[in-house]
């Protein structure tokens, strides 16, 4: 009998902010869908960092539907991964607030991100946005997860969960947590915005034209790229030649994420041509892939007492391994529990 090494643990979450976005599906999505067939794996809508700045409660409840049916949709299969909602599980909480307790101002103080959303007037911001990150490796570590697939934007949220689990064991003697090995996988886990290839794509943007989104019908997928920014240049010869050229770039690897390809194979291919025809190229390549999830999204959305089973499953599952966990974090803590 051969003896083969446990999978890694993963874990990774997403957020019911809007609809998921192209750069969703490729930046992250998609790669949770490659890592089921030789990870653990733990997916989960994060309802609780969503309310870090104010949801009306309609329309989280249907947010945190559409964006489960459309991980569903998009190939997260429940037989052989959990996905669940985060507020369904206290182990995410509980143990968040003892990191509150173990993480320092100073290393929360250094977070870009939080600068980022909560912009020039930070005194407005909430005190869960400035928590976030620990929250974030509260979600993580509750499962002893030691991979997690991020964009480059999360590395730094990453190294601080790394250090929370470092000062634990440090402060109280044992070596509870483990560390965690991001994973950036794909050849398009930063996809950027198609008016401003500086900006990453984003549910939130006030722009709809700045996004594809993953609901889009197919006049819309095509009339947004045919709109999509660029620059009056053709397309080069070579990959390298993108790199003062944000908009094409960006448009280059969509193209070679959806393909399966990579940048230089797709400028080989098209180099000289103009953007018109590549355009069209990519749209019709866009809505092969989107509008399958499209329509598999809206099936999950009709039938939303099957798709909150599946839900509460999940969460049932998710506690069978978190709860132990995060109990013994507690016991570790001093809690009589």
């Amino acid at each position: 009998m051969t003896n083969l090494p446990p999978k890694h643990r993963v874990f990774s979450g997403i957020q019911p902010s809007g609809v998921p976005t192209l750069g969703n599906y490729l930046g992250a999505v998609r790669n949770w869908v490659a890592l089921q067939g030789d990870h653990e794996c733990f997916f989960c809508v994060v309802d609780l960092h969503a309310i870090t700045a104010f949801q009306p409660p309609a329309a989280l409840r249907r947010q945190t539907r559409e964006m489960a049916a459309t991980v569903l949709a998009c190939g997260i299969d429940p037989a052989r991964s959990v996905l669940f909602l985060q507020s369904a599980v206290s182990a995410h909480a509980r143990l968040a607030w003892i990191f509150n307790c173990v993480a320092r101002l100073g290393w929360l103080n250094r977070m870009t991100q939080f600068k980022d959303k909560a912009g020039k007037d930070r005194e407005a911001a909430s005190a869960g946005l400035y928590v976030y990150p620990n929250l974030m490796a509260a979600d993580i570590h509750a499962y002893h997860a030691t991979r997690v697939p991020v964009g480059d934007d999360q590395r730094q949220h990453l190294e601080l969960a790394n250090d929370i689990a470092e000062k634990f064991n440090h402060d109280y003697g044992v070596d509870f947590f483990p560390r965690i090995e991001p994973l950036i996988l794909g050849p398009a886990a930063r996809v950027m915005s198609l008016r401003d290839g500086a900006k990453k794509m984003s549910k939130s943007d006030a722009s709809d034209q700045s996004r594809i989104n993953l609901n889009d019908k197919p006049h819309e997928i095509a009339q947004k790229i045919r709109r999509a920014k660029t620059d009056p240049l053709p397309l080069p010869e070579t990959a390298a030649e993108l790199a003062e050229r944000p908009e094409a770039r960006n448009l280059v690897g969509i193209y070679a994420a959806l393909a399966g390809s990579d940048p230089a194979a797709v400028v080989a291919e098209f180099a000289g041509s103009g953007f018109g025809a590549f355009k069209d190229k990519l749209a019709d390549l866009a809505i092969a892939t989107l509008s399958p999830i499209a329509a598999e999204t809206n099936r999950w959305l009709a039938d939303t007492a099957a798709l909150d089973r599946l839900l509460r499953e999940g969460a049932e599952r998710a506690r069978a391994v978190a709860d132990p966990i995060v109990r013994e974090a507690e016991r570790v803590v001093g809690f009589l529990g």
